[in-house]
């Protein structure tokens, strides 16, 4: 395939409902999608980008920069377009992972889609329904959260996620398991807002029979999760401190994590995310797909990737319904606890251009 150019749409879709973690409280998403235009058609990817640097190092309007100066530049350069050599063309510039994802995921998507071949099938889905996790975030007070709980299990959801922080943990955790009893698959993330020394505190979540912890500690603090994973019972998990397959297998051999989970534009796309699960397959260590507030588009790409063999616990795959009123896609559905994997070529989906231009607030072309 040629690069024509990529398309870079500025989006901002409201929020069903406020949306509170440790780094912050969302109201709604913004963010960049790509639309990748090519000789054999087109392709679209999602930046998973926040709009400022909380969550992570990389934010949207830098994202947008650094596609626009350099990667989208370097890519046009470098000849003949085929996804699997993306990464090895763009690893000139350090860092920008979720960018690079964004620009990865558009070109795979144009390219299966040129070829007839879904994401799914390319990335090795041995699947076409997968069980479907909600994230719960930080509330302000336990009769909103029970009530949270109540109506997503109502839904169907198989797994419950609760987001916490210090002041906002152990008593939480309680009252689910007091309400809806060990049945209940349930797991919390602390979005790294922890430190060794709160290992005892963090050890009193031990008798409520959790799935996992996510990233108690910073991200780079990889020896840390690994003396807390000695003093808790409850299996760690990493999220943040992932960043490669490279850096998988070093958490895994430093016994820092049992369990991980992937988020494919913080690893810099959908083929090292691939990568990661095969590392983490291959030793025994099961694997989830997190989520960040995608719209269909990413939601689509998750879906496919979270039907692979190696992902053995629900996900953050929720409905377009949990977190937007109306997707940019046709919405995802909760059936019977689970989504279906798309089909079709490339993504599967593609955003309808009424919504995606009722929500566009800035376009900008950038030739090849």
């Amino acid at each position: 395939m040629k690069l024509n150019g990529v398309e870079l749409l500025h989006v901002s879709l409201p929020l069903v409902s406020p949306f509170r973690t440790s780094f912050g409280t969302q109201v709604a998403r913004d963010l960049l999608l790509l639309r990748v235009d090519t000789d054999a058609g087109e392709g679209w990817g999602e930046c998973v980008t926040m709009a400022d640097p909380r969550y992570s190092s990389e934010y949207v309007a830098g994202a947008a920069d650094v596609l626009r100066r350099f990667l989208v530049p370097e890519l046009a350069a470098a000849g003949p377009l085929d996804a699997t050599r993306v990464a090895e063309v763009l690893a000139v510039f350090k860092g920008h992972r979720m960018a690079k994802a964004a620009l990865e995921m558009g070109v795979l998507d144009a390219e299966l889609r040129a070829e007839g071949r879904s994401f799914a099938r390319e990335l090795g889905a041995v699947r076409d329904r997968v069980p479907a996790g909600v994230s719960v975030g930080i509330m302000d007070g336990l009769p909103q959260l029970l009530d949270a709980v109540a109506g997503y299990l109502d839904e169907g959801y198989v797994r419950i996620k609760l987001k916490i922080e210090p002041g906002w943990d152990v008593e939480p955790v309680r009252a689910v398991r007091e309400r809806f009893g060990d049945e209940v698959l349930l797991q919390v993330d602390a979005n790294t807002a922890y430190t060794l020394a709160d290992a005892r505190h963090l050890a009193r979540l031990d008798p409520f029979d959790l799935l996992l912890i996510e990233q108690p500690l910073e991200e780079e603090d990889v020896v840390g999760h690994a003396h807390l994973a000695k003093l808790i019972s409850t299996p760690v998990c990493l999220d943040e401190s992932i960043v490669s397959a490279q850096s998988a297998a070093a958490a895994i051999e430093l016994g820092a994590c049992s369990v991980v989970n992937i988020k494919p534009g913080r690893v810099g796309g959908y083929l090292e995310a691939r990568r990661i699960h095969d590392v983490c397959r291959a030793h025994g260590v099961p694997v989830w797909c997190g989520g960040m507030l995608e719209t269909g588009i990413g939601r689509a790409a998750n879906v496919a990737l979270a039907a692979l063999p190696g992902f053995t616990l629900p996900g953050d795959t929720s409905a377009s319904s949990r977190y937007y009123t109306t997707d940019l896609t046709d919405p995802f559905v909760l059936e019977d606890g689970t989504l279906a994997v798309p089909e079709g070529p490339g993504i599967g989906v593609t955003p309808d251009p009424d919504r995606l231009a009722a929500v566009t607030t800035h376009r900008e072309w950038l030739p090849a």
